[in-house]
C-alpha cells in the first residue's frame, strides 16, 4: 500500500519527465501512473481489503457490571442485612455467530474486494482509451495542419507569376486575386485546423497531466485480430464486474440462508456476596430460536434470490451489446481501412498527377492560372481527406483492441 505523499511525487515527478514529446506507449504509461480517478479506484481496492481483515470475526466481548437482588421492598428495604442475598457481580458475554454466518461474511468481503478490482480495470481501460484517442488526435491534427502548410508554401511562388501573365495578355486583371483569394480560404482551414490542435492537446493534457504535451513517434498499429477479441469476449471488464456482483449477491443470499440457523452467546459471571455465604460464579448460554422463518428469514431470501437472477440476465444482456457493438465497430474498421486504401491508391494519386499536369500546362501556356489553382485545391483536399481516413483506421484500431481485449487471467 504506497503512501499518499509518495504516490503524489511520482505523479509529480512522471509529469516533469515527460515535459518533452509523447510517444504512444509513453502517453498511455503517464495516464496510467498519473490520473486522479484511477487512483481513487485504487484506493477503494485498498479500503475493501482493508475491512475484509474484520469481516468474519466475533464480535467484541461484553462486560457486564451490576448488583443483584437488592432490597426495595419489606422489612430489608434499601439496606444490607445479616441474611441480605444482594451481590456484586462483575462478568464478561461473548455473543457466537453460526458459523455458516462467519463464513458468508468473509465471502461477502473477499466479493468486495473482487468488485473494487473489477471497477479498478474498467477505469483502467476507459482512462487509457481516452489518452489513446487524444493522442492520436493531437498526432493528425499536426500531420494535416503541416499537409496545409505545404500546399500554401507551393502556391506563394504562384502568386508572383500573376502580374506578368496579365502583362502578357494571358490572364485578366481580376484573375490576379484568385491567388489571394485562395490563400485566404486556407488560412481560414489553417486556422481550423490549429484550434483542432490545441483541443487535441487540452484532452491530452486531461489524461496526462502533461500541461504541454507533443504527439511524437509513429502511431499504433491498424491491425485487429476479431477472432481472438471475440474468443476472450468473456475476460472483458465489465463482464469481469458483473462476475464479482454476483458473487457478492451470492454471498448476501448465503448471509440470508445463514440467518435460519441459530446463534448462541455465553456468560461468565463473579458474584461477590457477604462473607457469611460466600461468593459464587455464574456460568450460562443463550441460543437464538428461528422460529418463525416464514415472516423472517426467508422473505429475506427470496429478495436476495431474485438479486443473484438480476445480476446474472444483466451480466448476459451487457455480453450481448459487447458482441453486437464489437460488431459493429468491427465492421466500421473494414469500411474505414478501405477507404483509406481508395484515397492513398487513387484519390491523392489522381489529384497529385492532375495539379501536375496543370502547372505543366501553365508553364507551356496552355492552362490558365486558375486552372492550376484549382487543381493545387483539389489536392490539398485530397491529402487531408486522406490523412482524416488514416485517422478514422487508427482510431478504429485503438478503440476496438483497448475496448474488447481480454484481461488475462
Amino acid at each position: 500500500m504506497r503512501p499518499t505523499w509518495l504516490t503524489s511525487a511520482l505523479t509529480l515527478l512522471a509529469s516533469a519527465a515527460h515535459a518533452a514529446p509523447l510517444t504512444y506507449d509513453a502517453a498511455l504509461k503517464l495516464a496510467d501512473q498519473s490520473a486522479p480517478s484511477l487512483q481513487a479506484k485504487a484506493l477503494d481496492t485498498r479500503a475493501a481489503e482493508s475491512a475484509a481483515v474484520a469481516a468474519g470475526q466475533l464480535p467484541d466481548p461484553k462486560l457486564r457490571l451490576g448488583l443483584d437482588n437488592f432490597p426495595i421492598s419489606g422489612p430489608p428495604a434499601g439496606r444490607f442485612g445479616p441474611d441480605s442475598m444482594t451481590m456484586a457481580t462483575v462478568g464478561v458475554m461473548q455473543d457466537m455467530p453460526s458459523g455458516a454466518k462467519r463464513r458468508a461474511e468473509r465471502d461477502r468481503a473477499a466479493a468486495d474486494i473482487g468488485a473494487a478490482h473489477s471497477n479498478q480495470l474498467v477505469e483502467a481501460r476507459n482512462l487509457r482509451l481516452s489518452a489513446a484517442l487524444a493522442w492520436i488526435d493531437l498526432y493528425y491534427a499536426k500531420r494535416r495542419l503541416a499537409a496545409l502548410d505545404d500546399v500554401a508554401a507551393a502556391l506563394k511562388p504562384l502568386r508572383e507569376t500573376a502580374p506578368s501573365q496579365v502583362a502578357a495578355g494571358v490572364a485578366r486583371p481580376a484573375q490576379t486575386l484568385e491567388p489571394d483569394q485562395l490563400l485566404a480560404a486556407l488560412a481560414d482551414r489553417r486556422a481550423d485546423l490549429s484550434a483542432q490542435v490545441a483541443k487535441a492537446r487540452a484532452e491530452l493534457a486531461r489524461w496526462t497531466g502533461d500541461p504541454d504535451p507533443e504527439a511524437a513517434g509513429a502511431p499504433p498499429m491498424m491491425d485487429v485480430d476479431p477472432a481472438a477479441l471475440r474468443a476472450g469476449l468473456d475476460r472483458h471488464p465489465q463482464l469481469l464486474a458483473y462476475d464479482a456482483m454476483d458473487r457478492q449477491a451470492e454471498a448476501d443470499l448465503a448471509l440470508a440462508k445463514a440467518g435460519k440457523r441459530p446463534d448462541w452467546s455465553w456468560e461468565l459471571a463473579y458474584q461477590h456476596r457477604d462473607p457469611m455465604w460466600g461468593d459464587m460464579v455464574s456460568l450460562g448460554a443463550t441460543v437464538s430460536l428461528p422460529l418463525f422463518a416464514s415472516k423472517r428469514q426467508d422473505p429475506v431470501i427470496a429478495s436476495k434470490t431474485d438479486l443473484a437472477s438480476r445480476v446474472r440476465i444483466e451480466r448476459e444482456a451487457t455480453r450481448r451489446a459487447l458482441v453486437a457493438q464489437l460488431d459493429a465497430d468491427l465492421a466500421d474498421h473494414t469500411m474505414h481501412h478501405d477507404r483509406l486504401q481508395r484515397a492513398e491508391g487513387v484519390l491523392v494519386p489522381l489529384a497529385q498527377k492532375k495539379a501536375d499536369l496543370e502547372r505543366a500546362s501553365y508553364a507551356g501556356g496552355t492552362a490558365t492560372l486558375s486552372d492550376v489553382l484549382q487543381a493545387s485545391t483539389a489536392l490539398a483536399e485530397a491529402k487531408v481527406d486522406a490523412l482524416n481516413r488514416e485517422a478514422d483506421v487508427v482510431r478504429d484500431a485503438v478503440h476496438i483492441n483497448l475496448t474488447y481485449e481480454p484481461v488475462k487471467p
